[in-house]
């Protein structure tokens, strides 16, 4: 079997202090808490993934303004490795009557403390990390990444 990682993307917004998230449904059908994300298009690049991603997961347009991080992370449920590019992003506006993508529950807004003490839902342990790398200032400019 050959080996693939896979290329995602995951989005941080934060508006006075709650952060936006969705509740979805894992593929062993639990309720877990994750930062709207996903996997790329062909074609797409990674700053279009992030605003395609977030829209169709909450219903709000963003604009990616920093790059947090590229997270590498190994999935203990199937043996999957993710490469999960992480962007900060400003909320623009939401669209309340968009339909959400399938096996989104709902998006949702919560306090670092409140994601934390949700710890057990998380869908990977990503998910306050990058929470954790936000809030402790971690920022690159979105030229760091080159793509045509």
């Amino acid at each position: 079997m050959r080996w693939t990682p896979h290329a995602t993307v995951a989005t941080i917004a934060e508006h006075q202090g709650r952060f936006l998230l969705v509740e979805e449904l894992s593929a062993e059908g639990q309720l877990v808490i994750n930062q709207p994300a996903g996997h790329l298009e062909e074609n797409e690049s990674f700053i279009e993934a992030a605003r395609r991603e977030t829209l169709e997961e909450t219903g709000w347009h963003v604009e990616p303004s920093h790059f947090l991080g590229l997270y590498v992370y190994k999935a203990p449920s199937n043996g999957v490795t993710y490469h999960r590019a992480c962007f900060i992003a400003d909320a623009l506006s939401h669209d309340p009557e968009r339909e959400l993508d399938s096996g989104i529950q709902r998006a949702l807004w919560l306090t670092r403390d409140e994601v934390a003490a949700r710890g057990d839902r998380l869908r990977s342990k990503l998910v306050l990390q990058c929470i954790d790398d936000y809030l402790a200032g971690t920022r690159y400019p979105l030229s760091l990444i080159h793509e045509p």
